[in-house]
C-alpha cells in the first residue's frame, strides 16, 4: 500500500501531517539545543532552518517515499514535535522511523510512548509493512534506551555510517520490528500506556 495523507490520533497524541502550519509551535520545542546534538541534519532551532525543513519533508511526501507527521499534544492542540516514516519501499514492505524530536518536557511520558505506538500500528496493520526499522547514533545512549524500552531488537552497528552536520563520522545503531513480533511488541507498548 503506498503512504498517503493521514491523521493518527490516541489518547494523548495526534500524528496528523507536518506542514508551515506548525512551525511556529515547533519553535519553542526546536529551542532546545539538546535536542540537536546527535541529529544528523543539526539544529533547527532557527526559524528559517525549521522552515526549510518542513518543506524538504513536503517535497519527499510528495515522492512516496516519506510520510512527516506533527506530534499535537491533544490537550493543548498545539505541535511539541515531529515524527516520520522514510525510506519506504512497497516492494519490499519495510520503513523506517525516525528524524523524530520531542520538546523536553514530553520526554518519557504518555506522548512519546503513545507516538511509536500509533506509528508502529499504522505500519504493520494499515501498510502491511515487514519491517520497520529505528537507528540512531552510537552515541545517544538514551535514545537507544528508548528504542529497547518499545521492544525493538538491536541488529549491529553500521560503522562510519554518516558524516554530520558538523563533520563528526557518525556510527549508527540499527533496530527492527519484524511484522511477526509486532503481536508481543504491540501488546507491550499497550501495557506501558495504560500505567
Amino acid at each position: 500500500m503506498p503512504l498517503t495523507l493521514t491523521t493518527l490520533i490516541g489518547r494523548s497524541a495526534r500524528l496528523e501531517p507536518l506542514t508551515l502550519a506548525h512551525a511556529a509551535d515547533l519553535q519553542v520545542a526546536a529551542a532546545e539545543p539538546e535536542l540537536w546534538r546527535y541529529m544528523s541534519f543539526g539544529s533547527l532551532a532557527e526559524p528559517a532552518r525549521l522552515r526549510s525543513w518542513i518543506e524538504a519533508l513536503a517535497a519527499e511526501r510528495a515522492g512516496g517515499t516519506g510520510h512527516a507527521f506533527a506530534i499535537v499534544d491533544q490537550a493543548s492542540g498545539r505541535a511539541v514535535g515531529s515524527s516520520s516514516y522514510f525510506d519506504y519501499t512497497e516492494k519490499d514492505r519495510w520503513l523506517e522511523i525516525g528524524r523524530t524530536f520531542l520538546g523536553k518536557p514530553y520526554w518519557r511520558t504518555a506522548i512519546n510512548t503513545e507516538c511509536k505506538y500509533l506509528l508502529l500500528r499504522h505500519g504493520f496493520e494499515v501498510l502491511g509493512v515487514n519491517r520497520i526499522q529505528l537507528k540512531t547514533d552510537l552515541r545517544n545512549v538514551r535514545s537507544q534506551n528508548a528504542i529497547a524500552r518499545l521492544g525493538a531488537v538491536r541488529e549491529g552497528v553500521l560503522r562510519a555510517h554518516v558524516v554530520m552536520y558538523d563533520g563528526y563520522l557518525r556510527d549508527t545503531v540499527m533496530f527492527s520490528i519484524i511484522a511477526p513480533e509486532w503481536p508481543a511488541v504491540k501488546q507491550r507498548l499497550e501495557t506501558m500506556m495504560v500505567r
